[in-house]
């Protein structure tokens, strides 16, 4: 693969690393005076999200091990998703020549379930909470669960919310991208809680490095409808997270998910989600209440996959204007 010239092999030499990241770029018109917030967008990876890093250190590890490959043909991917670990998944494995099966809240947007069966997933809507919980067999978690107990010859789940290398990717990249793109000034990272891999990656290098760096997690506030994303109350359903790892969690009104998703568009031209758009007014508060003096916050995904939930959430929008 050669970075300079951007010509590639194959899709996966995209996926970033600390010699490919994911672009770091300051935000300017919406950040208090004395501060300074750098977005990294993670939209910018192959195949749409953050979870491009966290799907392909387990896919890598599966076949590493020999659960995926030429040892199990035939064998494909099984994994309950709220979206975009799916999207990554059912990409690499269509790269990989694996079969897809995504098992999908139906509360899910439209937008997220397309795309799936456009890359190439098989997929399976049934009754659950936004993002997949714990407890019901019923549930994501537990269809994909039964899939490949019943059908282990056909299907290995991942299961990213137990995968050690889920968080390992963001050892692996994300956290020595952030090193290196702010020359070791990092003083906040600021991100959501979902499977809670990003968070805790992040805090083990990062801290690592340097345990003054705050690294601050972004909630939405109860009853949200944000895909991908958690409340504290909801992390049962999360092996990998670590409070001790966190210095602070901050609770948003998830309404602002989406009207500040829209302020950064129209005021700094990111195409931010609306996870970003969380994250972001987080961090802006976060500065409001004392100097950031190089905060980096984890914009997810972009906008495209939620523009039925913008119309619900962002007044005068129109579908028809």
């Amino acid at each position: 693969m050669d970075h300079s010239a951007r010509v590639y092999d194959d899709i996966t030499e995209l996926l970033p690393d600390e010699e490919n990241p994911s672009p770091l770029v300051r935000l300017n018109r919406l950040v208090p005076e004395g501060s300074q917030l750098w977005a990294k967008l993670e939209w910018m990876n192959p195949f749409g999200s953050v979870k491009d890093r966290a799907a392909w250190e387990m896919v890598r590890d599966l076949e590493r091990r020999g659960e995926l490959g030429p040892a199990r043909p035939g064998r494909g991917i099984v994994e309950p998703t709220s979206g975009n670990t799916g999207l990554s998944l059912t990409a690499i494995a269509g790269v990989r020549g694996y079969p897809m099966l995504a098992a999908v809240p139906s509360k899910v947007p439209e937008e997220k379930k397309v795309l799936l069966q456009v890359f190439g997933a098989k997929v399976e809507v049934v009754p659950d909470a936004l993002c997949p919980l714990p407890g019901s067999e019923d549930g994501t978690i537990g269809l994909a669960k039964t899939h490949a107990k019943a059908s282990a010859h056909r299907w290995v789940m991942p299961n990213q919310y137990a995968n050690p290398h889920n968080v390992e990717a963001h050892v692996r990249t994300t956290g020595p991208e952030i090193w290196r793109q702010t020359r070791g000034q990092v003083s906040h990272v600021f991100t959501s809680l979902g499977t809670c891999g990003t968070v805790m990656g992040l805090s083990k290098f990062l801290k690592g490095k340097n345990p003054a760096v705050k690294v601050i997690a972004v909630q939405p506030s109860p009853g949200h409808d944000v895909p991908g994303i958690r409340n504290v109350s909801e992390l049962d359903v999360s092996q990998l997270y670590d409070p001790k790892l966190v210095d602070e969690v901050l609770e948003i009104d998830f309404e602002l998910a989406y009207t500040v998703a829209a302020e950064l568009a129209r005021h700094e031209g990111l195409r931010a989600g609306p996870s970003s758009g969380l994250i972001f007014e987080g961090a802006r508060r976060t500065a409001r209440n004392g100097p950031v003096p190089c905060g980096v916050m984890i914009f997810c995904d972009d906008v495209f996959k939620y523009a039925s939930n913008m119309l619900k959430h962002v007044p005068g929008l129109q579908a028809e204007p």
